[in-house]
């Protein structure tokens, strides 16, 4: 943590904050020029409180904001005892300039790494942040609102990751065996060596920017149906409602697409996925016993009518 505290620091300037941005304003004062420009009112009790600055040094640093014209304190009108602290056009300009600034040196930083490591530094900043909030992954903090949820096309690296996932979790929760993971991976397999992208389409879900579920529609071997496969949610992304949002997605393509029906096959030991079919209007038409992923299983096979 301290190697890369100090690497890192290093890296954006923050020991030498002015100069870095050319700005006549400390670390400190730009962060506390910020906290009051986002935000409507601000009693300097409170600015304490968030930014963890010293009651005397923050009192000093308001000081001379305004002599120099960029903020204004008055009794706060929540308590006579409190001091509010607004800031003035000048200051909201002032700080206007040091968004602009930190915005053009971060993307100076980003300019070195290539493109396909943005979205792993990315994941990787919010995990560190999520871990050290004391939230864990994927999960947001009390008042931060809720997690953001996405839900988009596969992009280089997600095939694989649909198959280490469903092999993992399924693994995990059913004890299900290799057998299992061979087939999720010739499924995929066929999908990336020859899927027509009018007829057939695969969707990633996002849980706070990290891959967090996946489902895929392709042809069956019924003419006019298609076949909705690999419908997961991770464990830690669950009661986001991503999987009716997959299977939506799903659903609305096959229905763009032209087809009549969309089919699927799963077993009946996955009870929640069965109940996310059924949202969506999904009957059963039939279930038959197998052994299968080192299991004795229900098969179950479930049809919408589009």
């Amino acid at each position: 943590m301290r190697a890369f505290n100090r690497f890192y620091t290093n890296l954006i300037g923050a020991l030498d904050y002015s100069r870095h941005l050319h700005t006549p304003y400390t670390l400190t004062e730009a962060r506390v020029l910020y906290e009051l420009v986002h935000c409507s009112q601000t009693d300097a009790a409170d600015l304490r409180a968030a930014l963890s600055v010293d009651a005397g040094q923050l009192s000093r640093m308001l000081g001379r904001f305004e002599k120099q014209g960029l903020v204004r304190r008055e009794p706060s009108t929540r308590d006579g005892r409190r001091l509010s602290v607004r800031p003035t056009p000048q200051g909201r300009e002032a700080a206007e300039q040091l968004e602009v600034r930190s915005q053009r040196a971060v993307e100076s930083l980003l300019a070195r790494v290539p493109e396909p490591d943005r979205d792993t530094l990315t994941e990787a900043l919010r995990t560190a942040r999520a871990v050290l909030d004391g939230r864990g992954a994927g999960r947001t903090s009390a008042g931060s609102g809720r997690p953001r949820t996405s839900v988009r096309a596969p992009r280089p690296g997600d095939l694989g990751w649909i198959v280490e996932r469903n092999a993992a979790v399924y693994a995990d929760e059913f004890s299900w065996d290799g057998t299992y993971e061979a087939l999720v991976a010739r499924i995929v397999a066929d999908f990336a060596e020859g899927h027509d992208p009018q007829r057939e389409a695969a969707w990633i879900a996002e849980l706070d920017g990290r891959r967090a579920g996946c489902v895929m529609c392709v042809a069956d071997e019924a003419p006019g149906t298609a076949r909705l496969r690999l419908l997961l949610v991770d464990p830690g992304a669950r009661g986001h409602r991503l999987g009716d949002r997959l299977v939506d997605e799903c659903v609305g393509f096959a229905r763009r697409a032209g087809y009549r029906e969309l089919v699927l096959w799963t077993n009946d030991v996955l009870a929640a996925a069965r109940r996310i079919y059924q949202r969506a209007g999904f009957e059963l038409v039939k279930e038959e016993p197998h052994r299968s992923f080192g299991h004795d299983l229900v098969g179950q096979d479930w049809r919408l009518r589009l």
